[in-house]
């Protein structure tokens, strides 16, 4: 909507307006139906496992630990209250004192991807950088879920 529109409405008495300006690129990374020659192909927000294990950073390392190897993902993302990415426990940092606290172990500030990114090339990116798994979020960082590279190579060939 127009900032004017947004005034005017504010003016009316609505009281939480927003003036959204996102455009093709913001609709398809919040994971919304696309038009086009690759509607049906796989994507990264369709083949991320939503049920990865995530934790706080003042969590303890040891707790943190037990609930991966119950999930069988060999990756905790850690995450604020709001869901948004702060870091990224992987195998190695897994490996630390149980007593360590999460924050002080994680990947900080890891790099995420859109859920629109097709898979072939989600595939290509991680193998290029040996990356095992990449975080998978939305526009405004909020986590959806994590990318394994074993599903995205089956689904990007």
């Amino acid at each position: 909507m127009s900032p004017r529109a947004a005034w005017r409405l504010e003016a009316l008495g609505f009281g939480q307006v927003y003036d959204y300006a996102g455009g093709r690129e913001d609709w398809a990374a919040a994971g919304l139906a696309t038009e086009g020659s690759e509607p049906g192909k796989p994507r990264a927000g369709s083949l991320a496992r939503r049920d990865v294990v995530t934790c706080r950073p003042d969590e303890s390392l040891g707790e943190v630990r037990a609930r991966v190897a119950e999930s069988g993902i060999p990756a905790a993302v850690v995450t604020n209250d709001e869901g948004i990415v702060l870091g990224l426990l992987r195998e190695a940092q897994l490996e630390g004192a149980d007593g360590a606290r999460v924050g002080a172990v994680m990947r900080p500030g890891p790099s995420t991807f859109r859920p629109n990114v097709p898979a072939g090339q989600m595939a290509r990116y991680m193998t290029d950088h040996d990356l095992p798994s990449a975080p998978i979020t939305s526009s405004d960082g909020r986590l959806i879920g994590l990318l394994l590279h074993t599903d995205a190579v089956a689904a990007g060939t």
